[in-house]
């Protein structure tokens, strides 16, 4: 595939996650610039840190007063995820070479969605999946930057805008499920958020209802195995 032609495809790919990195970023550069972040603190957040959800809980802590050893830790806690993201990637990334060390720096949600819906069942172009993640993040970068400039410039109520994170996961969300036409999982993980909601605590909330849809999808990919090989002549 011609280069041009490459960029311009993922271009067109990472249109949904630009719609939301863009004003997302843009609210975390305001939410930064008005707990007291310096314009390039923020922007160096989301440069080397580039984790939107990470990002928006080292601000709120950093606002409460919390020290640098409570961020690390609680965002340790909220990024725990990635490990399940990691390990259903490690055959893909494999022969990525000189890209895959920013391939595993880059790999946030979104990414994550457009990679693994992106790539469908054959091999993953390792080449067009750099090309996605590097779009993602210039968003992301763009959005922080543009709301740096507005949060240093203008003073306006900037209450709910963190409500931008949750609106971004649930677009990505419906289109994963337009595109894959599979609600088994999508009805297991609401089943298993729920139920985290109702019996764990929230500094385990995320992490148990990951878990939790982890186990009972392993369970059923056995189950559906299992039934196949007893079909098999």
């Amino acid at each position: 595939m011609p280069k041009r032609h490459a960029w311009h495809e993922a271009s067109v790919t990472t249109l949904p996650v630009m719609f939301g990195y863009l004003p997302l970023g843009a609210a975390f550069g305001i939410l930064a610039i008005e707990v007291g972040i310096p314009a390039w603190g923020a922007l160096l957040m989301s440069l080397v840190i580039y984790a939107g959800a990470g990002q928006f809980l080292a601000v709120a802590l950093l606002a409460a007063g919390a020290g640098l050893m409570e961020v690390a830790v609680a965002t340790l806690m909220l990024n725990s995820r990635h490990l399940f993201y990691g390990l259903s990637l490690l055959k893909r990334f494999q022969g990525a070479g000189w890209r895959k060390p920013y391939l595993i720096f880059a790999l946030t949600d979104e990414t994550y969605s457009l990679l693994t819906t992106h790539g469908g069942e054959r091999d993953l172009d390792h080449a067009q999946a750099f090309r996605l993640s590097l779009l993602n993040q210039l968003w992301w970068v763009l959005g922080s930057a543009a709301g740096v400039l507005i949060g240093t410039t203008l003073t306006f109520d900037s209450r709910g805008i963190e409500f931008a994170l949750t609106a971004l996961f649930i677009v990505l969300t419906l289109e994963q499920a337009r595109r894959l036409r599979q609600w088994l999982p999508f009805a297991i993980a609401l089943a298993t958020g729920l139920g985290a909601v109702a019996l764990l605590p929230d500094r385990h909330l995320l992490l148990g209802a990951i878990g939790a849809t982890t186990l009972i999808l392993l369970a059923d990919h056995r189950r559906r195995q299992t039934q196949r090989e007893a079909l098999s002549p």
